[in-house]
């Protein structure tokens, strides 16, 4: 008898295990797959009937909130100005997961179910109040993203304003946009349909062309192989370099010309300085051979080139915002080099990566990690967080740096003095990439900061698919950025 006591005994003892741990699976490990399930119909409804934060603008302008509706939701998420702010906000939708913007990256604290919040909760549950999300502050600055969005217009483009000293991102637009107001419906064939149309092809508005879009950066380019050279201790701005009319890709019988006379030099030599601020292809192709792909490479990597950026958030806090990786080619032949080296080939960046190497230049060469979010708040104001500035990498010498400041001055004040502003020192550096069948079209770059004497704003602005050079295409957008900023 007491054989099979035992024998019941165990396997009672077993079951409870076997229920233990499959309790233990469901409820903790499987707890978020379970949650972000589709098919899930209870947490649909959990999700969309939380009072999820607001998200605001430095200034306090309210980009996104949750107001009251009468159904089943309870709450409806509302973007004011949404095409404007889109690319910072993302959209949270009733039939697509928030995969983009802060909505993704600080969901966990937007809908209350942080860890952070936890007290939150429990006074709310104690209370039997709603808990309510916590709210994100932005580094945003409405003024200077509405002046951006307006200069871009209808075009395919995108510019990108960061704080010098900081890394805060102060702007950040990316046409063309959309409205995540038709995506935030509760009506969910509407939904569905403007998500399909939204997402459709290559040229979707859905798509972040400030972070998540790559492009050959062109001559803003030269900035990162100059320097890499004058990193070396072998040339300053008034040294000669091999310049000309047209050079030979090496191994090839192609011809890389100039735009400029003024490029070429005077026989065959031309001043960096010169260089930079005419933007000579053939110095520059000719430079970047002669440094060799370790050393242009490797001051790309320390700028940021090669890895995914993270721009904002964590596992714990959402699905983390990122820029993808910009790219250098890895030990390329001497042809392909000289067009690495002039932005064109195999180099492709995006518009953030290029307004943190302005960044870079502007703050003697310390490389600060771009951010979004200033601070975080649980619904009674308490502070949760606050973001402080981190640097990235120490790139290049604070020499380095002023005499990349004074090559970037000529750009404007000898090459494109339509770039100047009164009473105000302006660097800057244009591109002109040529893409599409037989170079039929450009990509239009700028990256500048300003005032040089004591920088405080980094911008790039990127025109995509245009037929006018970067000075023409982005130049003025760059200008009208700064002026804006500066007057505050």
């Amino acid at each position: 008898m007491n054989k099979y006591l035992r024998q019941l005994f165990t396997a009672v003892v077993a079951l409870f295990v076997i229920l233990g741990l499959s309790s233990t699976i469901i409820m903790a490990v499987r707890a978020n797959a379970l949650n972000n399930d589709p098919r899930n119909a209870r947490s649909l409804y959990h999700q969309l009937g939380a009072y999820r934060g607001a998200i605001l603008a430095s200034d306090g302008t309210v980009m996104a909130k949750s107001e009251p509706v009468n159904d089943a939701f309870k709450y409806l998420r509302t973007y004011s100005n949404g095409p404007l702010y889109a690319p910072v906000t993302g959209f949270f939708s009733i039939n697509q997961t928030a995969d983009r913007g802060l909505e993704a990256s600080r969901s966990m604290l937007l809908n209350g179910e942080a860890d952070s919040l936890i007290w939150q909760r429990a006074k709310a549950m104690l209370t039997g109040t709603t808990n309510q999300g916590a709210s994100i502050e932005t580094s945003i600055d409405p003024k200077l993203q509405q002046v951006a969005y307006d200069q871009l217009g209808t075009r395919d483009g995108a510019a990108v304003a960061i704080e010098v000293s900081t890394g805060r991102i102060l702007a950040m637009v990316s046409t063309p946009s959309y409205d995540p107001n038709k995506l935030a419906t509760h009506d969910t064939k509407a939904a569905s349909q403007a998500y399909s149309e939204l997402s459709a092809g290559q040229n979707s508005p859905l798509i972040n062309r400030a972070t998540s879009q790559l492009y050959p950066p062109g001559s803003t380019f030269k900035t990162i192989v100059a320097s890499a050279a004058l990193e070396t201790g072998d040339y300053q701005t008034d040294t000669k370099i091999p310049a000309g009319s047209s050079y030979t890709l090496p191994g090839t019988a192609t011809q890389l010309p100039n735009d400029e006379a003024q490029a070429d030099g005077v026989n065959g030599q031309i001043s960096l300085q010169e260089a930079v601020a005419w933007s000579s292809n053939t110095a520059f192709a000719q430079l970047g051979v002669k440094l060799g792909a370790s050393k242009v490479s490797d001051m790309a990597t320390k700028l940021g080139f090669g890895s995914t950026i993270t721009i904002d958030g964590t596992e714990s806090t959402g699905t983390p915002m990122t820029a993808t990786a910009s790219t250098f080619p890895s030990d390329p032949t001497d042809d392909k080099l000289a067009l690495a080296s002039i932005g064109q080939g195999d180099t492709t960046a995006t518009p953030l990566q290029m307004a943190m190497v302005a960044q870079a230049i502007a703050n003697n060469g310390k490389l600060m990690q771009p951010t979004l979010v200033d601070r975080v708040r649980a619904a009674d104001l308490t502070v949760l967080s606050q973001t402080k500035p981190q640097t990235m990498a120490n790139a290049f010498s604070k020499d380095s740096a002023d005499k990349l400041t004074t090559m970037m001055e000529s750009v404007v004040t000898e090459a494109n003095p339509q770039l100047a502003i009164d009473g105000i020192k302006v660097a800057a550096k244009t591109g002109t990439a040529q893409i599409g069948t037989d170079n039929s079209a450009i990509d239009g770059w700028v990256i500048g900061f300003a005032p040089a004497d004591n920088p405080q704003i980094a911008v790039a602005v990127l025109v995509h698919n245009t037929d006018v050079y970067g000075s023409l295409a982005a130049g003025p957008i760059m200008r009208a950025m700064m002026q804006e900023a500066l007057q505050q």
